[in-house]
This record gives structure tokens, C-alpha cells and sequence, in this order.
């Protein structure tokens, strides 16, 4: 396998639609297989500007977060898992990878996913589609307020998938690429773990609130790529249509930031390509490879570390596993379940 030492990457910032109003799975279906139809032409246009202008080609388009359906708001976990959610090997992967295919790029995206292992349940998956039309990585957020996690059904989860299922990276012609899944931004160990696997580029789909001002969520991924020394593509949406907010309330703030926390292009709002820049992984590599203060990779100490993690989170693993059964949740459980936690880390002195 040959490597692209230097490519464009653009984050598509588009509007999600939410499903929440269609009659049935049908519908919704159909609106998200339309959807999927229509990107075609916005990342080949995106593309096809970003070479002229740039010079290098698109070899990675980021897609927002839940772009699909939306948030499911308060549609039951079932529910929303039967008429939203997407098959591992359902017919919107096989759109995404034929459109892949035809466009000769990688394509990074994020929906509401089910796994038969889990039945009853749905994960919010992060995935990345390769130039061959195959899905060549999946992950599955971890750390969620309103939905299954895989840490809910974690000792079951582990024993199908490992812990590179939990944390893949795939290593490809445009560089180790992994996905981070919209607030696990702010969540440093998740980013450190997969770069800790080699990760060298994070494609990160995000639906978040918009702003002039430095939000958490943009001060952490200028934090994700300078720490682990990283690019961080960012792909937020531009407004929700069809739901009940007002549209524009998750929009602009795309971003590209280089592997030394630099932001390279941002977006302002409403759909566009402009966060778009130079992916070098010469450089990058050059970095990681040279010693220095700066090189805060080769410079971890993580056993310094391991007794203070170890046995000690906050919130606990295989919570949606009860006698050994998978159970499915109401909407009202994750609450509860940090309400639970909050109480126990006031009585162990921990807040």
C-alpha cells in the first residue's frame, strides 16, 4: 500500500433531517436513503473547487453527526432502533459505499446503528467508508447521556469485539484514521487511547451549538490534536431540519485543526465546504519521530497513572446487563443512572 503523504480533507457541514415527523419506518427510510442520494453531488462540487483551489485532491470528506435522522429525542429506545436505526450491513452503508466508490475517497460519517448481538438496543456508530466502497471501521461512542454505550453492556461487548473494537483504528493509504463521536471530544482519554493505536488523523461529526465565542467543544479539539499530535477534522451540522428547534440551533464551527492544535480553516454557518486544509502526514510523522519537548507522545508516562483509573470510574460498566440478560432502558434510565453516580462520588468525598 502506497501512502498519500499530502491530500485535502474538507468537513461537510451540512443540515441533518430529522425522522421524528415521518409517518413510519417506511418513511423514514426513504427520506434517509434520499438523503444519502443527495450528497453525491455536494462533495464531488466541494471536491472538485477544493482541487482547483488548493491543488491536492479530497482524499477524506467528514460528514456531520446523526446527519441521517437527527437526535432521537423522545421516541423509545425500540422504537427509534426499528424505524431510524441502520443495519451493519443495511442498504444506506451500500449507498454510502457506492457514492465512496465513484468519488475515490474516504468518507467519515456517523448514525444510530443496531447490532444483533444486542438486540433491543441501538449504538451510536462512527464509521468510515474507503474508496473500495467497504466500511473499514466502526466505532461505537462510548460515553453518551441518552443512549446505550457499549460500557452499558461492557463484559458482553468486550467478549465479541475486544478492545480494538472498542477503540479501531484503520490503517489506510491517507494515514491511521479514527473517528470521535461529537462531545467525546471533551473527553481526553478517548482521543489518547486511539492515539495511542497509531491514530494520526481524527474525523470528528459533531452537532453542536454554534458560536463566535470559544465553545468547550472547539477549545477540545484544538486541545486533541495538540496532546496526541494529531489532525482533527470537524464536521458540525448546519441546523436541523424538521424538528421542533429552531433550525439553526446546532450550525457553523466546522474546523480543521493540525497536529499542533493550529486551526487551519473553520466554517461560519449554513451548509458549506470552506473547512478544508492540507492533510501532511510527512510532517506529521517527522514530529512524532523526533525528540523534543514538544513530542508529547513519546513523552507519556501512563503507569503513573493506572492505579488512579483502575477500578475507579465513576460510572460503573453493565448497567443495561441484569442476570446476565441484556435489558432495554426507558428514556429516563441515563438520567437516573448519573443522578445514582453524582450521590455515590458525594458520599465517597470525590465532589
Amino acid at each position: 500500500m502506497t501512502d498519500t503523504k499530502t491530500y485535502a480533507a474538507v468537513a461537510m457541514q451540512l443540515a441533518a433531517r430529522s425522522i421524528e415527523s415521518t409517518p413510519d419506518k417506511a418513511a423514514a427510510r426513504k427520506q434517509m436513503l434520499d438523503m444519502i442520494a443527495g450528497l453525491e453531488s455536494k462533495i464531488r462540487s466541494a471536491s472538485i473547487f477544493i482541487q482547483q483551489y488548493a491543488g491536492n485532491p479530497v482524499k477524506l470528506a467528514v460528514l456531520p453527526e446523526y446527519l441521517l435522522t437527527s437526535y432521537p429525542g423522545r421516541i423509545s429506545i425500540p422504537d427509534f432502533a426499528d424505524k431510524a436505526a441502520l443495519e451493519v450491513d443495511g442498504p444506506e452503508y451500500e449507498a454510502l459505499g457506492a457514492i465512496a466508490q465513484r468519488l475515490k475517497m474516504f468518507i467519515a460519517g456517523n448514525a444510530y446503528e443496531t447490532d444483533k448481538n444486542f438486540p433491543g438496543l441501538y449504538f451510536q456508530a462512527s464509521f468510515i467508508v474507503a474508496p473500495s466502497g467497504d466500511v473499514v471501521l466502526r466505532y461505537r461512542r462510548l460515553n453518551s447521556m441518552f443512549a446505550p454505550t457499549p460500557h452499558d453492556v461492557w463484559s458482553k461487548y468486550l467478549d465479541i469485539y475486544g478492545l480494538d473494537g472498542v477503540f479501531p483504528v484503520a490503517k489506510t493509504e491517507i494515514g491511521n484514521l479514527a473517528t470521535i463521536a461529537s462531545e467525546e471530544i471533551l473527553y481526553p482519554e478517548i482521543a489518547r487511547a486511539l492515539a495511542l493505536r497509531g491514530a494520526e488523523v481524527f474525523a470528528h461529526c459533531s452537532s453542536e451549538i454554534g458560536s463566535p465565542l470559544d465553545t468547550p467543544k472547539d477549545i477540545g479539539k484544538r486541545a486533541r490534536a495538540q496532546e496526541n499530535m494529531a489532525y482533527v477534522v470537524s464536521s458540525n451540522t448546519a441546523g436541523i431540519e424538521l424538528s421542533t428547534m429552531p433550525v439553526a440551533s446546532a450550525d457553523g464551527n466546522s474546523m480543521v485543526v493540525d497536529y499542533k492544535g493550529r486551526v487551519l480553516s473553520e466554517s461560519n454557518t449554513g451548509e458549506t465546504f470552506t473547512a478544508f486544509a492540507d492533510i501532511d502526514l510527512g510532517a506529521l510523522r517527522a514530529a512524532r519521530r523526533k525528540p523534543a519537548m514538544t513530542n508529547f507522545l513519546a513523552r507519556q508516562r501512563l503507569e503513573l497513572f493506572a492505579a488512579t483509573y483502575s477500578g475507579n470510574s465513576p460510572q460503573k460498566a453493565d448497567g443495561l446487563i441484569q442476570n446476565n440478560e441484556i435489558v432495554t432502558p426507558d428514556r429516563d434510565y441515563f438520567l437516573r443512572t448519573q443522578e445514582e453516580t453524582i450521590e455515590r462520588m458525594i458520599k465517597d468525598g470525590l465532589i
